[in-house]
């Protein structure tokens, strides 16, 4: 990082001349002029007002933005290029106020900046205004305009007083004189720059990594961002739109089809060729791995999923170019199912994600082309308090994971005994398509404590219809209400209860309950 003060004059210049330009993935000019006339004040003052960043590179990048107003020139030399990677707004206001070259486009939000001569001189006013150009008395505003155009100077200082003349001429000198600091990062490592950026706009706009990622791989053929709407309205018919929402996931997936690893910085490292080639990859795998959720899991939108990442190294193991696709046989399809369940149930992927993220993407590539791998190795621990002691809120990693339990043993409606609509209530996902089983009204009036009434073991697929049936009936009078025998065993085990445990006692219905599950679910990791 190199410090360089620059001059509001050779900022004006290196800008005129296209050395300095703002890259695509920056915001637009957001600020109300108000704000433009204080940093004015501020600079004439002498007040802290902040320095710029710029990223000096000798490539330029294929999407720009203009400056506010101002359609940048070309550049009239190849190298440097200075992008402006914070303080655009400052840099933006500095330009527009000053220079007088430039044809601006019409924008009715802006008007020209004033000193006001009559205004008091003291710390905390602020000496300058926007106004509208055909409407100020000569008299007593001045148009900061003029202040380096030598011939308009001596023109809008006609017909003043001496004394105004010397305050104006004050001025003038006091912003010919500023310096403004600047910080140039001078590198080629596209990486280092996203992180540098994301850093600076950490406490105010994230970075849109998919915007600064579509500038670097644009061309005529090849729109990142469309692509990525694409991909969006594609997963839209299965439920999964939200993938298409989360642009850092899909990155993710990106970088870990590409470059072995999650992470958008590891994308930066790419040249633009290499992300267009090899993009159809990314869009089989994500749709791969979209697949395989919904038919082997239930898995119906991307709020079911305990964690989105695990997303990331299913993505890779389905990437394949246009017209290819993956096979595998029963050993791998088993391998793959108990990576899953047993990464849900140890909460490997709650901490230290990108740790765990990067080991399965390694063993899963190796499973994915017949070698040596250890991706169902994982350490866990599963008891029945994992369905006693966790409380069921949608959406945490643990009620999701034992949402997918219920889901997969085939449920059935515990009043009509039909087979539950799966893909109709996961995709709805809200707490009202869960209900308890032994009543909460019934549960309290027994002095149950609540962590026990909304307990995972307590609840199953039970819409709010059917939960009204129940109201607050004791389990063993509204077990009746339940499907006629022989089918009321069924539609009981579909939802891992028994009937004897309808009697009222809490305790015994819960410690069955949990067992159940537990039994079930070290099957699905086995």
């Amino acid at each position: 990082m190199e410090y360089q003060p620059y001059s509001i004059r050779k900022l004006l210049d290196s800008v005129k001349n296209g050395a300095i330009r703002i890259p695509a993935f920056q915001r637009g000019f957001v600020w109300d002029m108000d704000r433009v006339s204080y940093l004015m004040d501020s600079i004439y003052k002498g007040y802290p007002f902040g320095s710029l960043l710029f990223w000096r590179t000798k490539n330029q990048l294929a999407v720009e933005r203009n400056l506010g107003r101002f359609e940048l020139p070309k550049p009239e030399e190849e190298y440097p290029i200075d992008y402006v990677l914070d303080g655009q707004q400052r840099l933006t206001s500095i330009f527009t106020v000053f220079q007088n070259e430039l044809i601006p486009k019409e924008d009715p939000n802006w008007s020209d900046v004033f000193f006001d001569m009559d205004a008091e001189d003291n710390a905390q006013d602020c000496q300058f205004i926007a106004l509208d150009e055909q409407s100020y008395d000569r008299n007593r505003f001045f148009p900061l305009s003029v202040l380096f155009d030598s011939v308009k100077y001596r023109e809008a200082t006609e017909g003043l007083s001496v004394e105004k003349i010397s305050t104006i001429d004050k001025l003038q000198e006091k912003f010919k004189e500023i310096t403004i600091p600047v910080q140039v990062l001078k590198t080629e490592n596209r990486s280092i720059v996203a992180i540098v950026f994301e850093r600076i706009n950490r406490l105010g706009l994230e970075l849109d990594t998919l915007q600064l990622l579509a500038a670097w791989t644009w061309n005529e053929d090849f729109d990142l961002l469309e692509k990525f709407r694409e991909l969006k309205d594609d997963l839209a018919e299965f439920g999964f739109e939200g993938v298409g929402d989360d642009s850092d996931l899909i990155l993710d997936c990106a970088a870990a089809v590409l470059k072995g690893e999650p992470g958008a910085e590891k994308l930066l490292e790419l040249n633009g060729n290499e992300v267009r080639s090899e993009f159809s990859r990314v869009q089989n795998g994500i749709k791969g791995a979209i697949d395989f959720l919904r038919t082997q899991f239930k898995i119906s939108t991307l709020k079911n999923l305990p964690y989105p990442m695990l997303l990331v190294p299913l993505s890779v193991f389905f990437a394949e170019p246009d017209g290819k696709e993956v096979s595998y046989n029963s050993d791998t399809y088993a391998k793959i199912k108990r990576w899953f369940w047993r990464t849900c149930f140890s909460a490997r992927y709650g901490s230290q994600t990108r740790r765990a993220v990067i080991r399965d993407i390694q063993e899963i590539e190796k499973l994915k082309h017949g070698k040596d791998n250890r991706l169902d190795e994982i350490d866990y621990n599963l008891g029945i308090s994992f369905f006693t002691e966790n409380v069921f809120r949608v959406t945490t990693a643990n009620t999701k994971t034992f949402v997918l339990v219920l889901a997969n043993n085939t449920p059935k409606s515990l009043v009509s005994g039909k087979n539950i609509d799966l893909e109709k209530v996961l995709q709805r996902y809200n707490r009202s398509e869960f209900h308890h089983i032994y009543p909460k009204a019934f549960l309290r009036d027994n002095g149950t404590p609540d962590n026990q009434i909304n307990s995972l073991v307590n609840f199953c697929f039970l819409s709010s219809a059917e939960n009204k049936l129940i109201g607050k009936k004791r389990p063993s009078d509204y077990i009746n209400i339940v499907a006629e025998s022989p089918t009321r065993s069924l539609v009981l085990k579909s939802a891992f209860c028994e009937e004897a445990r309808f009697d009222d006692d809490f305790l015994s219905f819960s410690t069955s309950r949990a067992q159940m599950l537990l039994e079930f679910s070290n099957d699905l990791m086995k």
